[in-house]
Order: C-alpha cells, then structure tokens, then sequence
C-alpha cells in the first residue's frame, strides 16, 4: 500500500511540475511583448552618417530600436544617445539588433555633420544609422508613424522639441510594448531614465 501511495504523489507531483514549470520560466523571462497598434512602422527611405540611402527594409527581419533627435539638441538628446550606446554596447556583436536615429534638423544634420556627431558619442556599431532627410517626411514619420512628438518650436531652446522616448520595434516591423502592474501597456521606452533602459535592454532579449 506504501508504495502505491508513493506511485501517487509521485504523478501529482509530476502533474503540477508539468504545469507550473512553464509558467515559472514565463516569469523569471518577463512579460509578454505587446503588438501596438494594428499597422506596421510605415516606409521610409533617409540617408546615414556615412551618405547612404537607408530604408524599412534595411531593419527587415531584425529587432530595432527608433528615437528622434537632433545633433544641437541642447537638453535632453546627450542623455539619450549616452543611453543608446549602452543599449549599442549590450548588443554590439549581434547583427540582428539594429538602431535608427531620426534627426529633427536636417537642414543643419547633414551625413558629415551627423557623422561627426557619431565619433563624439562613440557610435560604432554598424546597424546603427543616424538618418537625415526630407523634414515634412521625417516629422511626418516621427507623429504619424510612431506617435512620438516632434515639433519646431523657434522660441524654445535648440528651435525643435521632441520626446524622449524609444520605440521598441521587431522583425515584422511591429512597434511592441510591456504591460505595467495595472495591466496598462508602457508602449516607449524613457530614453532618459535607467530603469526604462534596464527593462528595455530585457525586451530586446526577449524578441532576439
């Protein structure tokens, strides 16, 4: 009778690892990756730091990450990009992570210009371009494309405000998200604050 009760707890035991084995993985992996939105980040096709023509399709089948900038940005922007080259530091050998930084000023963010701005900031890594172009096109793509505000402001500081936040998008183009305790999606990702660039650092890994 012993060991038919043994036999017994043994299969409950078996039966409840079975199923809690996955969900504690799940956890200990992070939450679960929204799709934002129901269409996919538009088209697009800018110049990089180096005078090549760079489109969508260069980022197709690779996690990436998208901000908008600008090379004289006087406040916020130096934070980001020192946070970005940790992100660019975490992945740099991976060439299935890519980085897209949308200049607001192209006037003033010509290639050598933002090639410049590369070396200051220590962007080495080759997915990552720093694009230039059409400005109706780029504000367009910035407050259509991603909803992430960008606008010229000429009494502000700099003449450009923007926001400071990164989009996470994966290899289908989706723009994806975490959900917070509340249940509520943290679509971006505050380039200006650690913790956002610990969680999205974790994200990043999680779609790789």
């Amino acid at each position: 009778m012993k060991n038919n009760s043994y036999i017994g707890i043994t299969a409950i035991l078996l039966i409840v690892g079975i199923w809690a084995v996955p969900k504690i993985v799940d956890r200990l992996s992070g939450p679960d990756l929204d799709i934002i939105g129901e269409k996919l980040v538009p088209e697009f096709s800018f110049t990089n730091q180096h005078g090549e023509t760079i489109t969508n399709e260069d980022y197709d089948g690779k996690v990436w990450v998208a901000e908008f900038f600008f090379s004289t940005c006087p406040d916020i922007c130096p934070i980001m990009n020192r946070n970005m080259t940790t992100v660019q530091d975490k992945f740099f050998a991976n060439s299935n992570f890519a980085i897209a930084s949308f200049t607001i000023d192209p006037a003033h963010d010509t290639p050598e210009v933002l090639k410049e701005y590369a070396e200051s900031y220590n962007i080495t890594k080759p997915q990552w371009h720093l694009l230039t172009g059409d400005k109706d096109e780029i504000f367009n793509l910035a407050n259509a494309g991603f909803n992430l505000y960008v606008g010229e402001i000429p009494d502000s500081r700099g003449g450009f405000e923007h926001s400071g936040y990164f989009a996470l998008i994966d290899q289908n183009g989706n723009i994806r998200s975490r959900r917070d305790k509340n249940d509520n999606p943290i679509i971006y990702y505050d380039g200006l604050e650690e913790s956002n660039i610990k969680m999205l650092i974790e994200d990043i890994k999680k779609l790789l």
